[in-house]
C-alpha cells in the first residue's frame, strides 16, 4: 500500500496521434524562493553543477496504458526530460519512465549540442536509467551523488532540469520537505526512502537532480503530487533517493536485469484501536492482508485475514518479528526482506489466534510488475481504516 496518493510521473510525453502533435503537461508546482544557506549559493550551484544537468528525447517511445496525465498513449511518440553525468566516461542518469522503450535517445547539453545516447540499463522497479554518450563528444561534469539518508528536513535543496521539454536548465529551489516517502513506481511496486520537496518540478523535469546545499545529488526528481482531483501539481515533487541510485549504477551499466527478492504478502500496520476491536493479543506488528498464489508466503503456509463487517482483515497472521527483530510496522518487513537475496530465507515470528509460531520463508524473485504478482505490494502498508 502506497503512502504516497495521487503522485503522478513527471516526463513531457509529445504523442503523435496521426493527425496532430499534442505536449501532454502539468499545472506547474509554486515557486519558494528559499536560498541555498548553509552552504554554497543556488547561483554558485547553478554555475557548476548545472553544467552536467541535460536534456534528454526518447523517441519511438509507446505505451498501451494512459499517459501520467491521462490522454492514451496509443502509438509512438517522444518523451522529453532531464537528466545528469555522473561520471566522466560519459554516465548519464535519468528516469526509466523518461526512456523506457524508446527507439532513440538524444542527450542535449548545455551548448545546445545534440549527442546519440545508448540505453546501457533500465529498471522500472527504482525509475532508474543509466545512459551512455560518446566521453568525446561533448563537455562533460560530472555532478557528484551524494547521500539520500543524511537528508533532514528543512535542509535547502535545488532542482535543475528542463521543464515542459523546452525551458532549458531551469533552475529552483526550496527545502527538503519531508523524508521516507514511499511512493509509486512504474512497474506499480513501491520505491522507499523516497526525498520529497517543495521546490518546483514540473513536466520535463522527470531524471534531473535534487541536488543539496554542497552540490550533490540526493534524488532524482521523478514524480509530482495530484491530489484533490486535480491533475496538476499541488505544489509537492518527489525523488528517488540517491542511495538507491549508487546501488544499482554498477549492475545497470553492465545491463544487467535488476532482481528483487520477494516474500508475496501485502500487510498492513495494527494500532490500540484495530488491536481492541480484533481482541489481538499484542499491540504492535502487522497483519498480512494477502498471500499471493504460488510465493514463498504461500508455501510457507502464511494466513490472511478475511475482512470483518468492519473491513478489517480477521483470523491472518500477525508478523511480530523478522529474523529475531521486533516489528513495528510495514516497512520493518519490507526493509528485511530487501537486504536478502533471491533465494535467501527468512525467519517470521507470527502470531496466530493465541498461538505464537516461527515460520521460514525462501523468497522468490519478485515480479516485473504488480499486476503479475496479483497487484500485491509488498514494500509499504498503512494503518488499517
Amino acid at each position: 500500500m502506497v503512502l504516497v496518493a495521487g503522485a503522478a510521473l513527471i516526463s513531457t510525453d509529445v504523442i503523435d496521434t496521426g493527425d496532430e502533435t499534442r505536449q501532454v503537461v502539468g499545472q506547474g508546482a509554486t515557486v519558494r524562493p528559499a536560498a541555498a544557506g548553509g552552504g554554497r549559493t543556488v547561483g554558485d550551484i547553478y554555475e557548476k553543477e548545472g553544467r552536467g544537468v541535460v536534456s534528454i528525447q526518447a523517441r519511438g517511445v509507446s505505451s498501451e496504458s494512459e499517459s501520467p496525465f491521462g490522454f492514451p498513449q496509443e502509438r509512438q511518440g517522444t518523451a522529453t526530460g532531464s537528466g545528469f553525468v555522473v561520471e566522466d566516461d560519459g554516465t548519464v542518469v535519468t528516469n526509466a519512465h523518461v526512456v523506457d522503450g524508446a527507439d532513440e535517445v538524444t542527450v542535449r547539453f548545455g551548448d545546445n549540442q545534440d549527442v546519440d545516447a545508448k540505453i546501457l540499463g533500465t529498471d522500472l522497479g527504482s525509475d532508474v536509467a543509466v545512459l551512455q554518450v560518446d566521453p568525446d563528444a561533448a563537455d562533460l561534469q560530472p555532478i557528484p551523488l551524494g547521500d539520500s539518508a543524511a537528508a533532514k528536513v528543512g535542509d535547502p535543496v535545488v532542482a535543475i532540469g528542463n521543464p515542459f521539454g523546452f525551458l532549458n536548465r531551469t533552475v529552483t529551489s526550496g527545502i527538503v520537505s519531508a523524508v521516507q516517502r514511499d511512493i509509486k513506481a512504474p512497474n506499480g511496486f513501491t520505491i522507499p526512502n523516497a526525498v520529497q520537496t517543495d521546490a518546483s518540478i514540473n513536466p520535463g523535469n522527470s531524471g534531473g537532480p535534487l541536488l543539496n546545499a554542497e552540490g550533490q545529488v540526493i534524488g532524482i526528481n521523478s514524480q509530482i503530487a495530484t491530489g484533490g482531483g486535480s491533475g496538476g501539481s499541488v505544489g509537492i515533487g518527489f525523488a528517488v533517493p540517491s542511495n538507491e541510485v549508487k546501488r544499482l549504477l554498477p549492475q545497470l551499466k553492465e545491463g544487467e536485469d535488476i532482481k528483487r527478492p520477494y516474500i508475496g504478502i501485502t500487510m498492513a500496520q495494527i494500532n490500540d484501536r484495530i488491536a481492541e476491536q480484533l481482541k489481538l493479543p499484542v499491540k504492535e506488528g502487522v497483519l498480512i492482508q494477502d498471500v499471493d498464489d504460488g510465493t514463498g508466503a504461500d508455501r510457507a503456509g502464511l494466513r490472511a485475514g478475511e475482512p470483518n463487517t468492519d473491513g478489517l482483515p480477521e483470523g491472518g497472521d500477525l508478523i511480530v518479528s523478522v529474523d529475531g527483530e521486533k516489528v513495528t510496522g510495514p516497512d520493518d518487513v519490507a526493509a528485511a526482506v530487501a537486504a536478502k537475496q533471491v533465494g535467501d530465507e527468512i525467519e517470521l515470528g507470527l502470531v496466530r489466534g493465541e498461538e505464537r509460531r516461527t515460520v521460514t520463508v525462501k523468497l522468490g524473485e519478485r515480479p516485473a510488475n504488480a499486476d503479475q504478482a496479483g497487484g500485491q505490494d509488498e514494500g509499504g502498508g498503512g494503518i488499517l481504516p
